[in-house]
């Protein structure tokens, strides 16, 4: 699929049952074929992940257990995305600038990743971000 340049939240499929909820994602859910799954756990409340923008890959968060904020940035304006319910994801696009915080004792943080890990598709200055920007 193409890539998207725009921030989503994006309503994942449950199937409801009353022995509990079934979530899934498949091709049509998000507008990327992911090749990388990973997930944060065990993260103090007062640290913060992220902090780099990709070049090329987009990610598909989604807050299996608990919750946190996303930051993102684009260069001209940060928004915060507050992310508490497993069944909507956040969807980035390249170019922006993420941090992860605020962090509740529990959470999950499940990935989807456009493509496996490449130091070289990282950005980790801000100022080289926002430079890349112009």
């Amino acid at each position: 699929m193409e890539a998207n340049n725009l921030v989503q939240l994006i309503n994942i499929p449950v199937v409801e049952d009353a022995r509990g909820n079934l979530a899934f994602i498949q091709e049509d859910v998000i507008p990327f074929e992911f090749k990388r799954v990973y997930y944060l756990f065990d993260v103090p409340t007062n640290a913060y992940r992220g902090g780099h923008a990709h070049k090329d890959q987009q990610e598909f968060l989604i807050p299996l257990s608990g919750s946190f904020e996303v930051i993102l940035d684009n260069g001209l304006e940060k928004k915060i995305y507050f992310m508490n319910k497993p069944n909507v994801g956040l969807l980035i696009p390249t170019g922006y600038w993420r941090e992860l915080q605020n962090f509740s004792s529990g959470a999950v943080c499940l990935v989807l990743a456009s493509d496996v890990f490449s130091e070289d598709d990282y950005i980790r200055d801000y100022n080289e971000f926002l430079a890349s920007k112009k």
